[in-house]
């Protein structure tokens, strides 16, 4: 491994346990993966009989390829019986996954092995001998602002001892309170501390996990409900008017079996408006629900988990209240709260830069989707997600609105979409939730749409009718720039999403094509495909208007636009049909773009591969550098973009629609949330360029 690689880990390291250190290589990781191609995470120590649930949590967003058993040093027992020679064992295994990766985040001990003073001090003797600086993580919950002082300088002082650096200080866990006093407490400590609030979310056990520490069975509601977070426990030894008083927001209720009157009103509380949406209904006690009841609730259509264990009321409650909740790779609300705490409270940008962080010459599909966040938050835009009665939907803007990528307007009937929200553990706090039925915009809008359509015959009868219609109430959201961009089509055709965009808001004035381009997130680069998805068999008017929307677009989202106008020929080797239109393709693209970079007809593979183009096109300012190419019709760009997608790994993203006066993209229907998130990311950009 060269020098240049071991300064570029960083080794975050804590005094004693429940630091949230995770949390912190979490938020570094993240950023790291955005600013460098491959980014790996090792673990120096860990337990044998488990597999560790931190390392396969920073695993999942690592960038580097490497494998579980490539990530780790040795274990605790290696540790205890030969230290000298786990460390050599250590560094061996470290240089050896190091030398594959740009940079390391190196996570140290957990305190659940080595229960000793000591621990921190062995801790730095492995930073040192990685080459790696420190961040410490100190805990500064149950803590006075001047005993977390007290227990930063202790731990400098033993980091200093063992000649480790130490480049920064997080103080987690902090009462939101004593944010501000810990932090002006710590203000001349060197290096610069940082204070995270403690955060109850990511220490919140989920339903499962409560499931399993009480050996419980789950007898009736949605299992896919059991990953929500538990906030809060109510142990039901009242009547039941009086537990309905104490009630909160995702709180499990503990009640024995044969409380038909709590587990009535808990049940009945849970499904009516206005009250809190639970997380989960415990019975104890080994009782089953009467028969009479267990018939009611299954009529109720609750989708409420409840669960049964033996055990009394006792002990359940004892083990559900020792229950502690982690952050793992399938948390993904928690990840995504850890990254935005980091986010908000770190400067983890500064920090890197302290590290030397080498400037990138690549962009990777993380590097890529981290920058359409950033630029998405930069200037947020408001953005309307028609389908609230999809629960990929509602994950995707519970996960927009925690990273602040952009305001949200969801359309359904308010009551249900809240709490179907509530119930998947989505925050909507911050979203506006409009009924396309009901709303009073719903006559102004008709009105507007009979006036657009009277040439077409239409009425302001059937307008009223018409603009019920999801798509059509959410574009003329966008076309009186109520909102400035509209995400559809999880659960609609593209025809359904895109027709009344056609109707409403048009195409720009220089452009008569509606189009679309996919961003092909290669290991290396990003490129711009188009069209793959509207056009099926465009003139060669209708291509150059794709050529000049793809290379605004592709210019959008920070590529530099070399135009490839693709065919089977390259410059003047062949003929046919095919070819000329192309040939006109360009021509009319230099005239009307004279500054544009643009070539063809060119062969894919002398667009994009210089030893080819040197070959075939030697000159060329884009053969050999094309970064947007233009297919000459629907059929060979769509088999194109899906061979490069699953052969050659490539993240593809969108169809990005292009050529309409405002924003509104489609997307699959079978879109993954990762996808929708990114798609409204790409519409709140567009509609900054707008």
């Amino acid at each position: 491994m060269t020098a240049a690689r071991t300064a570029t880990a960083i080794y975050v390291a804590s005094p004693e346990g429940d630091t949230g250190k995770s949390t912190v290589a979490l938020g570094i990781l993240h950023r790291l993966t955005a600013t460098v191609p491959k980014v790996g995470v090792f673990r120096p120590i860990t337990r044998r009989e488990d597999r560790d649930y931190i390392l396969e949590l920073l695993l999942a967003h690592s960038n580097a390829g490497l494998t579980y058993d490539e990530s780790v040093g040795v274990t605790y027992q290696r540790l205890h019986e030969d230290p000298d020679g786990a460390i050599t064992d250590i560094v061996d295994r470290y240089h050896a996954m190091a030398a594959r990766c740009d940079a390391v985040v190196i996570v140290g001990s957990d305190y659940t092995d080595v229960a000793t003073p000591t621990e921190l001090s062995v801790n730095a003797r492995i930073a040192v001998n990685l080459g790696a600086p420190v961040v410490l993580a100190v805990r500064a919950r149950d803590r006075t602002p001047a005993e977390v002082v007290q227990v930063i300088e202790l731990c400098l002082a033993e980091l200093a001892l063992q000649h480790a650096h130490t480049a920064a200080v997080v103080a987690n866990r902090c009462d939101p309170a004593q944010v501000e006093a810990v932090a002006a407490a710590c203000k001349d400590l060197s290096p610069h501390v940082y204070v995270l609030p403690e955060e109850h979310l990511l220490v919140a056990p989920t339903v499962a996990d409560l499931r399993a520490t009480v050996d419980g069975v789950l007898v009736h509601g949605d299992e896919s409900l059991l990953g929500r977070e538990v906030m809060g426990v109510l142990v039901a030894g009242m009547t039941a008017e009086h537990c309905l008083e104490r009630l909160a927001e995702g709180a499990t209720v503990i009640t024995p079996g044969d409380r038909s009157d709590v587990v009535l009103a808990v049940a009945s509380a849970h499904a009516a408006e206005g009250f809190p949406s639970l997380s989960a209904l415990i019975l104890n006690g080994g009782l089953p629900l009467h028969r009479s009841i267990a018939e009611l609730v299954t009529g109720l259509g609750l989708r409420l988990p409840i669960i049964a264990s033996d055990y009394g009321t006792f002990e359940t409650a004892s083990r559900v209240a020792a229950a502690r909740g982690r952050v793992t790779a399938t948390s993904q609300r928690k990840i995504d709260t850890a990254i935005a705490l980091m986010d908000r409270y770190v400067d983890i940008g500064d920090l890197l830069e302290r590290l030397a962080i080498p400037i990138p010459t690549v962009t990777t599909p993380q590097m890529f989707t981290y920058q359409l966040m950033e630029r998405a938050r930069s200037d947020r835009k408001r953005i309307v997600l028609p389908e609230g009665d999809d629960d990929r939907i509602l994950r995707a803007a519970g996960r927009l609105l925690r990273r602040e990528v952009a305001d949200l307007t969801i359309l359904g009937e308010e009551a249900r979409v809240r709490s179907r929200a509530a119930e998947l553990g989505v925050d909507l706090t911050a979203a506006t939730v409009l009924n396309p039925r009901t709303s009073v915009l719903c006559d102004e809008f008709a009105a507007q749409y009979a006036e657009l359509r009277k040439k077409k015959g239409v009425t302001l009868e059937q307008a009223r009718e018409i603009i019920h219609d999801v798509s059509y109430f959410g574009t003329m959201l966008v076309h009186n720039d109520i909102v400035d961009g509209m995400v559809s089509g999880a659960a609609h055709t593209t025809a359904h999403t895109v027709r009344p965009a056609f109707e409403i808001i048009k195409t720009q004035p220089d452009v008569s094509t509606v189009s679309s381009i996919f961003l092909m997130c290669l290991s290396d680069r990003v490129l711009a495909y188009g069209d793959c998805a509207i056009v099926p068999d465009p003139t060669a008017e209708q291509l150059a208007d794709i050529a000049i929307s793809s290379a605004r677009t592709a210019a959008q989202f920070g590529i530099e636009p070399r135009v490839a106008m693709l065919s089977y020929s390259t410059g003047d080797s062949g003929s046919g049909a095919g070819v000329e239109k192309v040939r006109a393709a360009t021509d009319l693209v230099r005239k009307r773009d004279p500054g544009l970079s643009v070539e063809g007809p060119i062969q894919y593979d002398a667009a994009v591969d210089a030893t080819v183009a040197a070959a075939k096109m030697p000159g060329s300012e884009v053969a050999g550098r094309a970064t947007v190419l233009i297919f000459p019709d629907l059929n060979t760009g769509n088999n194109t973009y899906k061979a490069v997608q699953r052969s050659a790994g490539a993240i593809a993203i969108g169809p990005v629609l292009q050529g309409l006066n405002k924003p509104v993209n489609d997307l699959s229907r079978g879109a993954l949330v990762e996808d929708i998130v990114n798609t409204v990311a790409i519409t709140a950009i567009q509609a900054q360029g707008n």
